[in-house]
């Protein structure tokens, strides 16, 4: 059994810095609800700059890194997918959608198999 790494943050700017992101956070939504009288404009305006600062504040430190590493290495991935054309999604849908009719039609014929068996073979119970 292998230990998986566990990253945690270890210098002080990036504390710091992601300490500052939880501030403005809260500061967002402390603002919005603090400036409700001030009107619509002020209100919904404070509350998007502060959180334009928060997502600021976290992208630039080592999580906020990784993650847009993370953004990166997946749209690359995404890239390399071969995706079906529409003919063979078309087919492919149609395939699904028949095998789930078949099952349909199983399932309810065994059930009323086993009715038929239980209630009126074995329990001889006359609906």
């Amino acid at each position: 059994m292998s230990n998986p790494q566990v990253e945690t943050v270890t210098t002080g700017a990036d504390k710091a810095k992601l300490a500052g992101a939880v501030v403005l956070l809260v500061a967002a939504l402390v603002a919005f609800y603090a400036l409700g009288k001030q009107g619509p404009w002020v209100q919904w305006g404070a509350l998007i700059v502060l959180l334009a600062a928060a997502v600021g504040a976290f992208l630039t430190s080592e999580s906020g890194k990784s993650l847009i590493a993370y953004g990166q290495d997946s749209v690359k991935e995404v890239r390399k997918v071969v995706w079906p054309t529409g003919k063979e999604a078309r087919q492919m849908t149609l395939y699904v959608f028949a095998f789930v009719v078949v099952m349909a039609l199983f399932l309810w014929l065994t059930d009323k198999t086993l009715e038929w068996v239980l209630y009126d073979l074995i329990l001889g119970w006359k609906r």
